[in-house]
């Protein structure tokens, strides 16, 4: 009798636990999915910056090597 009540116990508890976390594992899922949708767009703006960067710095170096011709 005693093993029934134990089934019967770890079912009462046990159910509704994995229903909560069935529904927190999908929210994190989803959650996870924008994340990575986040830092794609990320990515690609922190490369262009990066190109930006490059450019204005061999313009700074242009400009810098300029002056020391003329002096």
């Amino acid at each position: 009798m005693s093993g029934a009540i134990a089934a019967i116990a770890v079912a009462l508890i046990g159910g509704p636990l994995m229903v909560f976390m069935r529904r927190f594992d999908r929210r994190n899922t989803e959650q996870h999915g924008q994340s990575v949708e986040i830092l794609q767009r990320l990515d690609g703006k922190v490369d262009r910056l990066d190109g930006k960067v490059d450019r204005l710095d061999a313009k700074v170096d242009e400009h810098h090597n300029d002056g020391r011709k003329h002096r």
